[in-house]
């Protein structure tokens, strides 16, 4: 676990906490490291990596939001490693539909973390059924390569 304080940056809609390199690379486990970032009271899961010539600790606006963060302070952080499994809860009508088509299934059963999250998401943004079904239709056809 490391402890350091460092100004958040933004740039554009991006914003991110910059890590120093010797803490990430203390960390153990190469240069993108999957960690729990705490800022005061508030954790979350996230993966530091190397972005622009420095370590840097993704911020989405939501997580500044429930941070109770403006994106532009200077914040103490603590990153501890990571070691738990990142599984991704797929949407039941989703997981059906992955079950009926064995090729979208194995292909998405290979993507990583993110690459699961990114379907997942788009499905549970949909703010209606038929956007709904059309973005699973287009996560399936992507899967197995139609799209």
């Amino acid at each position: 676990m490391v402890t350091f304080r460092a100004q958040i940056q933004r740039s554009g809609n991006a914003t991110g906490i910059p890590a120093p390199e010797d803490a990430v690379l203390g960390l153990g486990a190469g240069k993108r490291v999957p960690v729990v970032v705490t800022i005061g009271d508030y954790s979350y899961r996230s993966t530091v990596g190397p972005y622009r010539g420095q370590y840097l600790i993704p911020l989405s606006a939501e997580r500044r939001d429930e941070a109770g963060l403006t994106g532009d302070e200077e914040v103490e952080v603590t990153l501890e490693l990571d070691s738990a499994p990142r599984v991704v809860e797929i949407p039941a009508d989703l997981a059906g539909a992955l079950e009926a088509d064995a090729a979208a299934s194995a292909a998405f059963d290979a993507l990583s973390y993110s690459g699961k999250r990114v379907h997942t998401l788009a499905v549970e943004g949909a703010k209606t059924p038929e956007t709904r079904e059309r973005r699973i239709a287009k996560a399936i056809a992507t899967l197995r390569g139609d799209a």
